[in-house]
């Protein structure tokens, strides 16, 4: 999920773009930019930076384990074909 504060800044720095004539609307705006900005967001199925990072280091584990097999895999063939 997305940080709330993340949401309301960026949502706070399009409003800001809004010409003074219109700064009536300003806040209307401000929410429905932030319900366009997190729809688009959660479409997109993103994580957050901690999720990234377990799923990192399950990544980097299960690599090492299998790193580890093919070597074991090669020494058996190693050993099966001098038989």
């Amino acid at each position: 999920m997305i940080d709330r504060n993340v949401m309301d800044d960026l949502a706070g720095k399009i409003s800001a773009l809004v010409p003074s004539g219109m700064k009536g609307i300003q806040d209307d705006m401000e929410k429905n930019i932030r319900g366009v900005v997190q729809s688009a967001l959660a479409r997109m199925e993103l994580v957050t930076r901690e999720e990234f990072d377990v799923q990192s280091e399950v990544l980097s584990r299960t690599r090492a384990k299998l790193d580890v097999l093919e070597k074991q895999v090669a020494e058996l063939e190693k050993t099966l074909l001098n038989k």
